[in-house]
């Protein structure tokens, strides 16, 4: 059977690039935050999300992610209601992914809210992907053209590293690439060893 492994960090962490070179080694990966966004766009998905948080957050029937972003990111209570709609379609269409996936020794959930969805108690070991807070800013503020105090409330929005480091299997310090792509092979290599030794 295929095992999971999760992937996660917080935001500006460069879960895409650890994910990228997972890829590299052969390693199929699940965006969950990609996944997500395209299930978004599903018309059942837009019926339900118009009735929950209205007509103004869409154009032409097409999302505002950013006006949607900026609202629940202020408002605990709006970022649950949103999770809860696209949470169980997500968790659907990966269980349908691991399926067609089946005959790996095992795959990546790359998932910011691993922890905070509870998607880790369906993983068989986690990964969790570290780097200093002012390189995460940096990076969060180059890529998405964020300003300190937007970057800020969406770090608060997500469990602490600290927490993430207590229930993870692996930790990955990202801050220079060299050395993350040593960290991914060493974890890679002990990851099929220990799958083939189960066997």
């Amino acid at each position: 059977m295929t095992k999971i492994i999760g992937l996660t960090g917080g935001i500006g962490s460069g879960k895409t690039t650890i994910s990228k070179i997972f890829e590299e080694l052969g390693v199929p990966v699940y965006n969950s935050d990609l996944e997500a966004k395209k299930i978004m766009e599903v018309p059942e998905i837009i019926v339900l999300l118009k009735n929950s948080f209205g007509e103004e957050f869409f154009e032409n029937n097409i999302l505002n992610r950013a006006k949607l972003a900026d609202l629940v990111f202020k408002n605990t209570e709006k970022l649950n209601v949103l999770n809860a709609i696209v949470h169980p379609f997500v968790k659907k269409d990966f269980l349908f992914w691991v399926k067609k996936n089946e005959n790996e020794k095992f795959v990546i959930k790359e998932s910011a809210i691993l922890f905070e969805s509870k998607s880790n108690l369906d993983c068989d070991k986690i990964i969790t992907i570290t780097s200093p807070l002012d390189l995460r800013m940096k990076r969060i503020a180059a890529r998405d053209n964020l300003g300190f105090h937007e970057i800020v409330k969406r770090i608060n929005n997500q469990i602490s590293d600290e927490k993430k480091i207590e229930n993870s299997d692996f930790i990955i310090e990202n801050t220079d690439l060299e050395m993350t792509k040593t960290q991914v092979l060493k974890i890679y290599n002990t990851l099929n060893i220990s799958i083939i030794n189960k066997k």
